[in-house]
């Protein structure tokens, strides 16, 4: 198999390394913004680098991934689907509805198949609460609490661009609620802070964030997340049920420290980011990629999934500007 990969960022020469490492990957050719970069993490992988985008897809491929900057992603969707290519793309399509459905409407147009970047399907710890879950261990859920709290934040450069703290980071939140509950998100009611370091509110951004989510079936489920935890990576989620509570994500890696005499001990070597704390999850997801495009198992989570996890980012957007709770598709056009 030949796969085409177009970003070599942080994320890109991750999955740059995963690729050249699959039993099925027969070649891989790497292309970025920058063609000195995409040199480099070829050379070191055994790799093609491609001197631009257009010569990328001038090789004879079987699919592309996509890991380039956020602006790209929605026309190197169209560009993958009017060229009859599978693609993988990392979240989000774009960072709007319309354009969304834009690339969406593309990709069903054309037939192939669009895999989002989702990883946290991919997680052991996820796995195991979606089938406790659906097996009824839990009960009639009622609570769930989901946690993401990156250690630093990102580049100032970086916030204007990102769409914001709901559409870049949140986003991973309200799709892995949706699967592992299996419920729709109705009505959000979301706040945020922009204390602390001025490029936040430069870029019209929080650094803070907090939303309470309805479900269709009535759960209550409160996401939060932040740009500085000091204490390092932490993304978790509690579920309770009228049965049992379970938790994902608590380890001996979560950077968390009870102040009781007989709890858990401070971890002894916190996650320090998403890379090594979900490394397994990126890989899994990409192995699902390989497996779609030679026919062996259906997609795992198509690209209409971020277009629902879009809408309710986009709801608690307007409900924190707007002071008020917001249902879900409300503000977006037919």
């Amino acid at each position: 198999m030949r796969i085409g990969l177009i970003g070599t960022g942080r994320i890109g020469s991750f999955h740059a390394g995963v690729l050249a490492r699959h039993p099925e990957v027969g070649a891989l050719v790497l292309a970025d913004v920058d063609p000195v970069r995409a040199s480099g993490v070829a050379g070191a992988l055994g790799a093609e680098a491609a001197p631009d985008v257009t010569a990328l897809f001038g090789h004879a491929l079987d699919a592309v991934v996509i890991a380039s900057a956020t602006a790209a992603h929605a026309e190197l969707i169209a560009r993958a689907a009017g060229a009859g290519l599978p693609a993988f793309c990392e979240k989000p399509i774009a960072l709007d509805v319309p354009g969304t459905r834009l690339a969406l409407a593309a990709v069903a147009e054309a037939g192939t198949e669009l895999q989002l970047g989702f990883m946290r399907r991919f997680d052991a710890g996820y796995r195991a609460a979606r089938e406790a879950v659906q097996s009824g261990r839990l009960g009639r859920l009622h609570t769930v609490r989901a946690v993401t709290s990156d250690p630093e934040p990102p580049p100032a450069a970086y916030l204007p661009l990102s769409g914001g703290l709901y559409r870049d980071c949140l986003v991973h939140d309200f799709d892995i609620v949706r699967w592992v509950t299996g419920r729709e998100v109705v009505e959000v009611y979301a706040t945020g802070s922009d204390a602390g370091p001025a490029m936040f509110r430069e870029a019209g951004d929080v650094s803070t964030a907090a939303a309470l989510l309805t479900l269709d079936d009535g759960t209550l489920v409160t996401a939060t997340a932040t740009r500085r935890n000091g204490a390092g990576y932490d993304v978790r989620m509690e579920l309770a049920g009228d049965r049992d509570q379970i938790a994902v994500g608590l380890d001996d890696r979560t950077p968390l420290t009870s102040v009781e005499r007989h709890g858990p001990a401070a971890p002894g070597k916190p996650w320090p980011g998403f890379l090594e704390r979900f490394a397994p999850a990126y890989e899994a997801e990409l192995d699902a990629f390989v497996r779609l495009v030679r026919g062996e198992a259906a997609n795992p989570c198509d690209g209409r999934e971020a277009l629902a996890a879009l809408s309710i980012a986009e709801a608690c957007e307007h409900s924190r500007r707007e002071r008020r709770p917001v249902r879900v598709g409300e503000n977006e056009a037919p």
